[in-house]
């Protein structure tokens, strides 16, 4: 039985100062620093990645961007309106749909859809704060991915140098540092459904 590798990406920290309608909100400050982060996490700890498939809301877009910047080869990227607002089950509707020759793949998106894909998948709650991973396992082909048969080998936001590379067996990202605005603030919500 074959292996996937699928790497769940939430966009960075957005900016709600402005009056744009939700999907156009753009990064803020921190979110522009957060991006290549996660970047140079994928980069030092992740094979090649084949597909990145990302919703169309600017933060997410941005996120991607600055993300992309930071592998020594971008992989292909799609841009799917599903992924924007989505729950875990529409989410996981998109994961196997991917194509079967990709053998890893990102989906950039939102809360609460990235947590509850997380936990569908692998049975395993994690927070994802703004700019957190989620590298997951998926045993078999893409259209066969069940909830629950899944394995999180890594989470949270990207971890300081010097930690070990996924697939060894004490892998798990540094959550991070939390700050007040990642803990119940409205950027968990995506126009009341997910930021």
């Amino acid at each position: 039985m074959s292996e996937r590798t699928l790497i769940l990406l939430r966009h960075a920290k957005s900016d709600w100062s402005g009056d744009a309608a939700d999907i156009d909100r753009p990064l803020a400050d921190r979110g522009l620093r957060q991006a290549p982060d996660a970047g140079r996490w994928l980069a030092a700890n992740i094979g090649s990645i084949n597909l990145a498939v990302v919703s169309p809301a600017t933060r997410a877009t941005s996120t991607w961007k600055l993300v992309a910047a930071e592998l020594n080869v971008p992989p292909q990227t799609r841009i799917d309106d599903r992924l924007y607002a989505a729950s875990g089950d529409e989410l996981l509707t998109v994961v196997r749909e991917l194509p079967d020759a990709v053998e890893t793949a990102i989906l950039v998106g939102h809360n609460p859809g990235m947590e509850d894909l997380a936990l569908l998948l692998t049975g395993e709650s994690t927070r994802m704060t703004t700019s957190a991973l989620a590298v997951i396992t998926v045993s078999g082909s893409w259209p066969t991915t069940a909830p629950h048969a899944s394995v999180l080998q890594a989470w949270g936001r990207p971890p300081q140098s010097g930690r070990p590379a996924v697939g060894s067996a004490t892998t798990h990202p540094q959550r991070g540092q939390q700050d007040q605005n990642d803990r119940g603030h409205r950027e968990d919500a995506v126009g009341g459904h997910g930021g």
